[in-house]
């Protein structure tokens, strides 16, 4: 059954067959999708043989060039869901210095695209480019493109961009090999990154290193074509397989949502026979790529929002309770600040004052009483709330439960509450996606003052993070809204679609209670991140926040992806942009710098990069994102 069956009744394009140029497509269509394993068809719609006279430009006006035919009963729906045209033949040099076969493959290349767009074809696979020099292919393309943006044409162009080499002969390092990626970048830069040009990869025998293959994990690739000779054939039992690279790779690609396309250009005689007495020799491919699909790990949508202020509605709440990993931490630092601040002879007489900053609908007031039944400690709350809608909340469960005589409900907000007793344990959850990016150390500095001098802040110090990516989907998203206000506003993003250039860097730390009064939330950091001499060239589109927070001593949760607590749930990594992507190549520095700033209204970031090229610094005076005061 075709991979694409089980999800539903729409075309699910995840594994595909590339066959030979055929006339008769929809003979194709019912040996290898409506009888056969495959979802889709990936076939030249042009006979490849043609060749026109290269003495003389080509004529369009009313010439029938030899294309697969229409009228074969394939419906254009099934055009649109299960058909890649492969745009052929293979002679088309639109760089050429020869003038008529340049034009000639100009008008060719339109015409199959055109062809495309009438049959309602919805993927269209570019040859490959001829190393970095293809200007003028990509101005051919790049024309193709507006015109289907200005028909509102949902077309997409895949450059077919080979990855890895046929042969052992491979060197990484070898300055007379050309890097795909780079070729893929200048084409897609002369395009200036339209969205609707993305990446077929050409997997090859011999893959680059991993840091190098990293690098298309952020690229736009839809489809990837696996040449039959990766495959290797098992001595014993003679049966195919695909070395453990290979399916790393095959598995990383469905989780971006890419599709498999298993080339049948050339079969080699051990793997028919390995197929057995199968009537379709790629049948044993099929059910490797096949096995892959079903043991990979499922992976949430990447999706973009904007950090929230305050919680203003109740769904907020609801998502982040139900994150039980982050509230069983808690409590078990206030077990441990109970045990240590309270002895055990003095259990039954001491009544520990504990302030809720930020206490939201009562999980961490929830979590301090299950501490101090844990550890058999007593406890007099405090739960201060400032959203009004919020305390009713708030009340009602301190009601439900009877905790009446244990916790008080304050309506107020922190930095206006007088409290009528100091604080042994100051408890919060105004931990943000980049640490302090919710305000946790406005707040904390503001309950601070009815803190115990030797009183407990939980958490007691966070530190945030920054990585480099490659993120052109997100670029991408934020070039199509042309305003800089997109361009510049950092926000909440579950990464995937991503590379990851280098490994993060510390940014800024914030430590409670704090040593003096006087010490300034102010911060800048320059940070310089080293790109891995394996990697290659690689564009930066800008940054992943993330943190790590010590609740106390040895309690710890955080989301850098190196110590990432398992099933953390309630924060997605932040994601500072650049309003232009800066080039990095392999072994180079990339230098950059980053502020919190704060006035009497409100906090916000600055970031910028000064090496290898200089950017303008981004969110000036927090014109575009910022937390109000």
């Amino acid at each position: 059954m075709p991979l694409g069956h089980a999800l539903d009744n729409r075309f699910a394009q995840l594994c595909g067959i590339e066959v030979p140029f055929s006339f008769d497509v929809k003979r194709a269509l019912d040996i290898n999708v409506r009888h056969g394993d495959f979802d889709f068809l990936f076939c030249p719609l042009m006979y490849t043989g043609y060749a026109p006279n290269k003495d003389k430009a080509l004529t369009l006006n009313r010439q029938l060039l030899p294309y697969a035919g229409v009228n074969t009963g394939v419906t254009y729906g099934q055009w649109a869901g299960l058909v890649f045209a492969k745009i052929s033949p293979t002679w088309l040099d639109l760089d050429s210095e020869d003038e008529n076969v340049r034009v000639n493959a100009e008008a060719i290349l339109k015409q199959q695209i055109e062809w495309a767009s009438y049959l309602s074809v919805k993927h269209c696979v570019l040859p490959t480019p001829d190393g970095n020099s293809c200007a003028n292919y990509a101005k051919c393309v790049n024309q193709i493109l507006q015109g289907l943006k200005n028909m509102e044409s949902a077309m997409k162009l895949l450059l077919r961009i080979p990855v890895g080499m046929s042969n052992d002969d491979y060197r990484p390092l070898s300055n007379a090999l050309v890097d795909s990626w780079e070729t893929w970048n200048s084409f897609r830069m002369l395009c200036d990154h339209h969205s609707q040009l993305v990446v077929a990869l050409d997997i090859k025998r011999v893959l680059p290193p991993e840091n190098s293959l990293k690098r298309w994990f952020g690229e736009p690739v839809t489809a990837a074509i696996l040449d039959t000779e990766i495959f290797l054939t098992k001595a014993r039992g003679n049966t195919l397989y695909l070395p453990k690279r290979h399916q790393k790779l095959i598995a990383d690609l469905f989780h971006l949502d890419t599709r498999i396309v298993i080339s049948e250009i050339k079969v080699p005689t051990s793997a028919q026979s390995a197929a057995g007495s199968k009537s379709q020799p790629l049948l044993a491919y099929w059910s490797q790529v096949s096995n892959i699909y079903k043991q990979r790990d499922p992976v949430s949508e990447q999706e973009r929002s904007e950090p929230s202020r305050n919680y203003s509605h109740a769904i907020s709440y609801d998502d982040h309770e139900k994150d039980l990993v982050k509230y069983l931490h808690y409590e078990i630092a206030i077990s441990r600040a109970l045990l240590e601040r309270v002895p055990d002879e003095r259990a039954s007489v001491i009544a520990t004052v504990l302030v809720v900053v930020g206490a939201g609908r009562g999980r961490l007031v929830h979590a301090s009483l299950k501490a101090a039944e844990r550890t058999g400690r007593k406890l007099r709350v405090y739960a201060v709330e400032k959203n009004p809608q919020t305390v009713i909340a708030l009340d009602e469960l301190i009601r439900a439960n009877n905790w009446d005589n244990t916790v008080s409900v304050v309506s107020s907000d922190v930095r206006d509450w007088s409290a009528p007793e100091r604080a042994d344990i100051l408890v919060s959850d105004f931990l943000g996606s980049f640490g302090d990016n919710e305000l946790s150390p406005e707040s904390l500095d503001a309950a601070q003052r009815f803190l115990e001098k030797d009183g407990i802040s939980i958490p007691s110090s966070y530190t945030s993070f920054l990585q480099p990516l490659t993120a052109p989907k997100l670029y991408q998203e934020a070039k199509a809204r042309k305003d800089i206000l997109h361009s510049e506003s950092a926000c909440l993003v579950n990464l995937h679609n991503v590379a990851r250039l280098t490994p993060s860097q510390q940014v800024f730390t914030f430590s409670h209670p704090k040593c003096s009064d006087n010490q300034s939330n102010q911060r800048y950091q320059k940070l310089e991140f080293r790109i891995p001499t394996d990697t290659g060239s690689a564009m930066v589109h800008g940054f992943a926040g993330y943190f790590n927070a010590t609740l106390y001593k040895s309690v710890l949760f955080g989301t850098e992806p190196s110590t990432m607590t398992p099933n953390l749930n309630t924060w997605l990594p932040m994601f500072f942009p650049l309003r232009t992507p800066i080039c990095v190549h392999r072994g180079s520095i990339l230098e950059v710098h980053f502020w919190r700033c704060v006035d009497s209204r409100k906090v916000w970031y600055e970031w910028c990069v000064t090496s290898p090229s200089s950017s303008p610094i981004h969110n000036c005076n927090g014109r575009s994102c910022w937390m109000d005061l």
